[in-house]
């Protein structure tokens, strides 16, 4: 969020309070800085997954990628029809953005290997929520699988 949390709903950091520690939510001190906050050290991206130095990077201040953020555009000046996820968690932000990209008619699949959820029954209601209807969000397959496929092309 921005360090003035003017994005930053009322209910949002009602809700962040709720379940934070000591009933701290996003904005508070945290051992790493205020929490959620752009440009504190909690916020930062570990060494190991910084991006190389032509990716994109989409500072997204909710739970779906596309939510006031550039990310459609980016996508679609690059030409880019077709989305790989992973992340966490499955059944929040990586879900809430397979719908949003779903709704802006791009072909989704989630890498069910590359998610993850703090509780692994929303994990799993997550995906067969993707595959209902023949695939009304998308499609779901291990990171294995999308692999071999992609190198045989």
């Amino acid at each position: 969020h921005r360090p003035d949390l003017a994005d930053l709903p009322p209910n949002k950091r009602w809700r962040s309070c709720q379940i934070g520690t000591d009933g701290k939510g996003i904005g508070d001190k945290g051992p790493c800085g205020r929490i959620l906050v752009r440009g504190e050290d909690g916020w930062n991206i570990i060494p190991e997954l910084a991006p190389l130095p032509n990716e994109t990077i989409i500072d997204k201040p909710g739970k779906g990628s596309f939510y006031a953020t550039d990310l459609d555009m980016v996508l679609r000046t690059k030409g880019i029809q077709n989305i790989i996820l992973c992340g966490i968690t499955t059944d929040v932000c990586v879900h809430t953005t397979m719908r949003e990209a779903n709704d802006r008619g791009y072909e989704c699949l989630m890498l069910s290997d590359g998610t993850g959820a703090t509780d692994y029954g929303n994990h799993l209601a997550a995906l067969k929520m993707i595959t209902m209807q023949h695939g009304v969000f998308g499609t779901h397959a291990d990171s294995e699988a999308v692999i071999k496929t992609l190198s045989s092309k």
